[in-house]
């Protein structure tokens, strides 16, 4: 089966974009590839400061997957910082890049054009991401469309490494470009912790239907005809709702006499019928951090396998450590 590497930030609470956007398309992805999903609490550091709560959103961001139906035995799910040849691949790759591509990357130049400092993690993001991708020899990064910039610049960098240590030093990954939808946030832009529109994905009903109730809508009267395409509460609708009563809410719409309030219990009521499971086994798995620990090692034991193999190969070829006879240099390569 092809590799499928896919790394998740743990700096907020799970929200609805998160289920939509990158949990149920992985679920998907894994039926033929092998995925390995880490949980990426490196890359976070550029903007966490707080400890706690950092391996606080390392148990959310397990357990909502756990939850929402990722099979640990099937995939492997493990804390970036378990691996740390993460860390030692990305300053290789450091090595071999110039300052101007990572000048051009959109995190880095989205915090200068809004007249910030940003620090060097910022600036170096995108040379970690390769490594986390290159280290497991990735055939495919499902990313979507405003992601293929780091992309990019991770097959520059394994073509880099190839061309300077030996054609097949590393894999040269491919895009999977998502077709997730774009799920809305409260205000109409995409559901984003930045923008602070987000709807979370296991909160209490009542606490789901006030916020569902805060969505952004028209100022059409109740008795007025309202267009179902194109509103926040009616996209969000279709990614729970049956074609049927997407149908329906878009009739009662255009003709009058149902207001978007109206819309937006039906959309509360749709959520909660298929989160409320969800949230059930969520809260059963977050209570244990034990065994989100114990899962977690589980996966980061075989993770780091793969890793070592990948490190003992290129640290061969760029000249770190001892040279190896030619038995060992065989012996390493039957292996992999």
């Amino acid at each position: 089966m092809k590799v499928a590497v896919t790394g998740i930030k743990p700096t907020q609470e799970p929200h609805l974009g998160n289920y939509f956007g990158a949990i149920r398309p992985a679920q998907q992805l894994v039926e033929d590839h092998r995925g390995i999903f880490f949980i990426a609490d490196y890359h976070a550091l550029t903007t966490i400061r707080d400890p706690e709560a950092l391996r606080t959103h390392v148990y959310d961001v397990a357990a909502s997957w756990l939850a929402c139906g990722l099979d640990p035995d099937r995939v492997l799910l493990f804390r970036q910082s378990d691996v740390p040849e993460h860390c030692e691949l990305a300053w290789v790759l450091s090595c071999l890049l110039a300052t101007g591509q990572l000048e051009r990357g959109h995190a880095y130049k989205d915090a200068l054009a809004r007249g910030e400092s940003p620090n060097a993690g910022i600036f170096n993001y995108p040379v970690l991401m390769a490594a986390d991708i290159l280290l497991y020899d990735a055939d495919r990064v499902p990313v979507g469309r405003d992601q293929v910039q780091h992309l990019e610049l991770a097959r520059d960098a394994a073509a880099r490494l190839n061309h300077l240590y030996g054609d097949d030093l590393v894999k040269v990954p491919e895009a999977l470009i998502s077709e997730a939808p774009l799920v809305p946030g409260l205000d109409g832009r995409k559901m984003s912790k930045s923008y602070g529109n987000t709807i979370p994905l296991f909160a209490p009903a009542a606490q789901l239907q006030s916020t569902v109730m805060k969505i952004v809508t028209g100022s059409e009267g109740l008795d007025e005809p309202k267009e179902a395409e194109g509103s926040s509460v009616f996209q969000l609708y279709s990614l729970v709702a049956s074609e049927e009563a997407q149908r329906e809410m878009a009739t009662r719409l255009r003709q009058g006499g149902y207001g978007w309030g109206h819309a937006k219990q039906a959309l509360a009521a749709a959520l909660e019928t298929q989160l409320a499971p969800l949230r059930e086994h969520y809260q059963y798995l977050r209570r244990d951090e034990a065994n989100l620990d114990a899962l977690l090692e589980q996966g980061a034991k075989q993770a780091r396998q793969i890793a070592r193999r990948t490190m003992r190969r290129i640290r061969s070829a760029i000249g770190i450590g001892p040279a190896p006879s030619a038995n060992f240099d065989k012996t390493v390569r039957m292996k992999l």
